[in-house]
């Protein structure tokens, strides 16, 4: 029974990585929204002031609240993936445990 408990050890880690991936993929979709609104508005202002067009998105990646917002979207898009791999993971884990699982009681089926 040792290698059942296991498995359901892992189908809970499982289900606890697929809730927090619902809120990092939310959390990287809000900080994508917010980053492409501050680079908007960044933009119109400089285009207000009269920077030449071509200029205006070369110097916007250079303002600091266009940086951080970028900053702390592509902070989001890592742990996000990073959680899709911890899921993935997780589901090898469960594969191979229950492979094992199968293997011990084809063995004790046999004798």
């Amino acid at each position: 029974m040792e290698l059942y408990g296991e498995i359901q050890l892992k189908i809970r880690e499982l289900i606890q990585a697929i809730k927090m991936l619902r809120t990092t993929g939310t959390a990287w979709a809000e900080s994508e929204r917010d980053y492409k609104i501050k680079l908007r508005q960044e933009c119109l202002k400089l285009r207000d002031d009269g920077m030449a067009v071509g200029m205006i998105d070369k110097t916007c990646y250079g303002i600091p609240s266009v940086a951080e917002a970028r900053f702390q979207r592509d902070v989001n898009e890592v742990v996000y993936f990073a959680n899709r791999e911890a899921i993935n993971s997780i589901k090898l884990q469960l594969r191979l445990l229950e492979s094992q699982l199968s293997r011990e009681w084809g063995a004790t089926n046999v004798s």
